[in-house]
């Protein structure tokens, strides 16, 4: 866990939520942060939530402004852009500022954009990220000692990167004065919590009656390392896989595995040859060297601490297991 993180606020069934309820109920000017190669519908969803609300209100409640660094549009990931844009730096400050990201969002942080967020943060307003958005943000210095959430593809290459940030696997974290979210649709439901918060369930309830949402501002875990339907049906192997899953950099012995699972190391090696056809070591290697791809694609860490943050003891070993897997180097996957 990061140093200094303190509780996430909890997140609740929408019914349970009370109206007003800090610090969603001043939010109501919210300025989205475009970064160029940014995801649309991750901010389609978003903004499209506070429409509805005020749809359903029968009221503007809400108002939002698309921001970029500079004011010229921003091309998103799928060759469109909005408008009308206006400068970071221009705006108003809005009480919520949503860094909306992309691919490329390395590429897409300059030191403008930073020096901005944090003036807007020392001005009192609560920050978001939406998919790779949270990048920013940690790259500003702005979430550390949080809890936060992004995108799966870039979560074990940001977690190296930023140690005093609590990266969680969920497809939403709202974390006092700073809310993020995985792209796709999970923004929606991010947007969802916000909105009951500070408008009451009945009103979150009709936009998500408006969009036939049926999930209404339930957090859920981004990837599962199994099937859901295997994990129904043996909750074993999914305990199992989780073990391994926060074991990684360390690998624990099989029989430690079985027995944080609840198993003998026999039942466990029968139970994951007949559900996922490999032994328990085979998958813990291939959950070790999928770990390792992540980092090699999306990281700047070299190759010998990436082989060191996947539970490899020398980068020759490293190699050849990575060779067997993906046919290549791991220089090679990081030159590609």
């Amino acid at each position: 866990m990061a140093r200094g993180v303190a509780p996430t606020m909890p997140i609740t069934p929408l019914a349970s939520i009370r109206p007003a309820e800090a610090p969603f109920a001043r939010l109501r000017r919210i300025g989205f942060l475009t970064l160029p190669n940014y995801s649309m519908i991750a901010l389609s969803n978003a903004l499209e939530a506070c429409r509805m609300a005020n749809y359903v209100s029968g009221r503007e409640i809400y108002s939002w402004q698309v921001l970029t660094p500079d004011g010229a549009p921003a091309q998103a990931s799928n060759g469109l852009s909005l408008s009308p844009t206006i400068p970071l730096s221009d705006a108003r400050t809005p009480d919520l500022v949503m860094v909306c990201g992309g691919i490329d969002v390395r590429q897409a942080v300059a030191r403008g954009t930073r020096e901005a967020l944090r003036r807007a943060a020392r001005k009192g307003a609560m920050l978001g990220a939406l998919c790779t958005g949270t990048f920013a943000l940690a790259e500003a210095g702005l979430l550390d000692g949080y809890r936060c959430a992004i995108h799966w593809e870039n979560l074990a290459a940001i977690r190296e990167e930023f140690p005093d940030v609590a990266f969680q696997e969920d497809a939403f974290v709202i974390d006092r004065d700073r809310m993020t979210c995985t792209g796709g649709v999970a923004p929606l439901d991010m947007m969802l919590v916000m909105i009951a918060a500070a408008l009451g369930a009945r009103t979150a309830g009709a936009v998500a009656e408006q969009f036939i949402v049926r999930r209404a501002g339930t957090p859920e875990r981004q990837k599962a390392a199994v099937s859901p339907e295997i994990a129904a049906r043996t909750p074993a192997i999914a305990r199992a896989v989780e073990v391994m899953s926060r074991h990684l950099d360390r690998p624990l012995p099989v029989a430690d595995v079985a027995a944080a699972a609840g198993l003998s190391q026999r039942q466990m090696e029968r139970f994951f040859r007949r559900h996922l056809a490999a032994s328990p070591a085979a998958f813990y290697l291939d959950l070790r060297l999928a770990r390792a791809r992540e980092l090699l694609r999306l990281s700047p860490l070299p190759v010998t601490d990436v082989a060191l943050a996947c539970g490899f003891q020398s980068a020759a070993h490293f190699s050849v297991a990575y060779g067997r897997r993906y046919g290549h180097p791991p220089r090679a996957e990081r030159a590609a």
